[in-house]
C-alpha cells in the first residue's frame, strides 16, 4: 500500500482524467466508485488495475474488510487524504473508494452463438440512468448480451456504471457501430429482429419470442430508426391505456424482456 499526498501525483491526474470519455477511450480504462461495486468486481474475477481510497472508507460498513481483501489479492492500492479523494469522486456522499478497471472486450460472433439466443439492441439510448437500468434488467432476465449502437451514451459513464448495480460485470455489453448495420448482420445470423413502434397494430404479447431474437429499443425522444423498423421481422407496441404518450425506455425494455422470459418459462412447464 502506498500513500499519495499531492494533487499533482501522476496516479491522481490519471484517475481524474478517466472521468472524461475521451480519456477513457484513449486508455481503455474506466473507474468505479463504492464498496459494493468494487467488491462485485473482485467476486466476478475482473482485473483491477489499481484502487484509490481515503480514511473515510474505514468509517463505512465493510470498508476495512474490503481493503484486507484487496491486499490479499496483491492489487495495487493508494491511500489519499479525504480532501484529494473528494475532488475526484463523483458521488455526493462517497464511501471512500475508487477502482480503475480495463475495458472488457468480447468477440461478437462467439457471443451470438452461445446462451439462449436472447439479445438486446439499444438504438442511440442517451440517458446514462436508462442505459444502466436496462443493462441491470437484461442481466436479471438472463439475456445473453446487450449491443450498444453508435450514438448511445458511454457505457463507462459513472452514472451508467452505478445504475447497473454490478450487472456490467455479468454479461457481455458490446459497442457495435451503426444500428442499421448491426441489424443487417444479426438477420444474416438468423436472429429475428423485434422492434418497438407505435405504428403497428400488434401488441408485444402477441408475438412468439422463442428461438433466437433481438429486441431493438429506440432513442428516448425519437424511437427506433426508420430504416431499422423497415428491416425488422416484427413491430410491436405496449398498450397505453392511460393518458401518458409513452413509456420510459428502460421500462419499455423491461416489459419486452420479461415477456420473453414468461414465454420461455411456460415452454418448460
Amino acid at each position: 500500500m502506498n500513500n499519495i499526498y499531492s494533487h499533482d501525483n501522476a496516479t491522481i491526474k490519471h484517475i481524474r482524467q478517466l472521468t472524461k470519455r475521451k480519456y477513457r477511450q484513449k486508455n481503455s480504462q474506466y473507474i468505479v466508485e463504492g464498496i459494493r461495486i468494487v467488491r462485485d468486481a473482485i467476486e466476478n474475477n475482473k482485473k483491477i488495475e489499481c484502487v484509490l481510497f481515503c480514511e473515510k472508507l474505514y468509517e463505512t460498513s465493510g470498508g476495512e474488510e474490503l481493503i484486507k481483501n484487496l491486499i490479499e489479492k496483491n492489487i495495487k492500492i493508494y491511500q489519499v487524504p479525504n480532501k484529494i479523494f473528494m475532488e475526484i469522486c463523483d458521488t455526493q456522499n462517497p464511501q471512500g473508494i475508487i477502482a480503475v478497471l480495463p475495458y472488457e472486450l468480447y468477440n461478437l460472433d462467439q457471443v451470438l452463438n452461445e446462451g439462449k439466443g436472447l439479445f438486446l439492441v439499444l438504438d442511440r439510448i442517451q440517458d446514462p440512468g436508462n442505459l444502466g437500468t436496462i443493462i441491470r434488467t437484461a442481466d436479471a432476465a438472463g439475456f445473453d448480451a446487450v449491443l450498444l449502437t453508435k450514438g448511445c451514451v458511454d457505457l463507462y459513464n459513472l452514472k451508467t456504471i452505478r445504475s447497473t448495480m454490478g450487472s456490467v460485470f455479468h454479461l457481455p455489453i458490446i459497442n457495435v457501430g451503426e444500428t442499421k448495420e448491426i441489424i443487417t448482420f444479426l438477420k444474416s445470423e438468423n436472429i429475428r429482429i423485434i422492434s418497438t413502434s407505435l405504428n403497428t397494430n400488434k401488441y408485444y404479447d402477441e408475438v412468439d419470442y422463442n428461438g433466437r431474437v433481438a429486441f431493438v429499443i429506440g432513442n428516448e425522444a425519437n424511437g427506433v430508426l426508420k430504416e431499422v423498423l423497415e428491416n425488422s421481422d416484427e413491430l410491436v407496441k405496449i398498450p397505453m391505456i392511460g393518458k401518458a404518450e409513452s413509456l420510459n425506455a428502460s421500462v419499455a425494455a423491461s416489459i419486452m424482456m420479461y415477456e420473453a422470459v414468461r414465454q420461455r418459462r411456460n415452454q418448460k412447464i
